[in-house]
């Protein structure tokens, strides 16, 4: 099984700020170090994180994920990824997951193998590397990052971070506190599941222009908005790096704006809130 060092994560994460400077969002009092591995439908990457700026301290390392994504095979790979590094015991560990996560366990299991399905991924993970582990949802974990360290810093109230991508991933943060698994891309709307027909696969595979797709994320994000009165919408996902083609299209009363911190925010967000959890 393969593995590198990627020096080229994202230019745009050194753009991150610092966490003194988050105000309500700032995980208070947090310094030093926690470690954070994003488990991908295919590949599984992790790096040390510096607290304080949301940076890796580290090169990031990724191993392609293992097929079939079972629940042993996944927690070797995580547990390879781990051991390329020299970590403390006691560093926090989070990792972020393709599911719906309630107290550790997977409640669903996408991109990875069903056996997942009421699998403690907490143990499975721990059981592997020798450490403690705090597992959360990829779209939670990308949205909290941005909260912190990304588009989202400082803001007060309730922030909405939308990930478009195979589906559509949500996080929402109210007062830098995240309320976790809320899955709003399964929302029902005029008679269809929300993603099936805005998340950026649907653009894809239907060969829509950016103006036809964002007349489907104008109808997804008003019902949101309306549900939910944010302050603030980030949108995330690969498709965000084209933002200047499809968000000036959208006529919403929220403040919408692209993410910062692209790929590096799964491991940025498990690795802030596994510190979180273990203070």
């Amino acid at each position: 099984m393969s593995k590198h060092h990627d020096k080229s994560h994202d230019k745009d994460h050194d753009k991150h700020r610092t966490a003194d400077d988050a105000g309500a969002t700032a995980p208070r009092g947090e310094a030093g170090t926690a470690f954070g591995i994003d488990i991908g439908g295919s590949g599984i990457k992790g790096a040390p994180v510096d607290l304080s700026t949301g940076e890796f301290s580290a090169d990031r390392v990724r191993i392609p994920t293992p097929q079939p994504a079972t629940p042993d095979a996944v927690a070797r790979t995580v547990a390879e990824v781990v051991d390329a590094f020299q970590l403390p015991p006691e560093l926090p560990v989070g990792v972020t997951f393709p599911a719906v996560i309630l107290h550790g366990v997977a409640q669903s299991a996408a991109n990875v193998d069903k056996s997942w399905i009421g699998t403690n991924v907490e143990e499975v993970v721990a059981q592997a590397t020798g450490r403690r582990v705090v597992a959360v949802n990829d779209a939670d974990a990308a949205g909290y990052a941005e909260t912190v360290y990304g588009a989202a810093h400082g803001q007060k109230g309730v922030v909405l971070v939308v990930t478009l991508g195979t589906g559509i991933g949500s996080a929402l943060i109210v007062d830098g506190h995240l309320v976790p698994n809320t899955e709003l891309g399964h929302l029902e709307i005029d008679g269809h599941d929300a993603e099936s027909r805005a998340a950026d696969s649907a653009r894809e595979r239907e060969d829509l222009d950016y103006a036809q797709w964002s007349a489907r994320l104008q109808r997804y994000f008003r019902v949101v908005e309306d549900l939910f009165w944010p302050d603030l919408i980030v949108v995330g996902g690969g498709v965000s790096k084209h933002h200047a083609k499809f968000l000036p299209l959208l006529d919403l009363r929220t403040r919408i704006v692209p993410a910062e911190l692209r790929n590096a925010a799964g491991i940025v967000g498990a690795a802030a809130l596994a510190a979180q959890a273990q203070r």
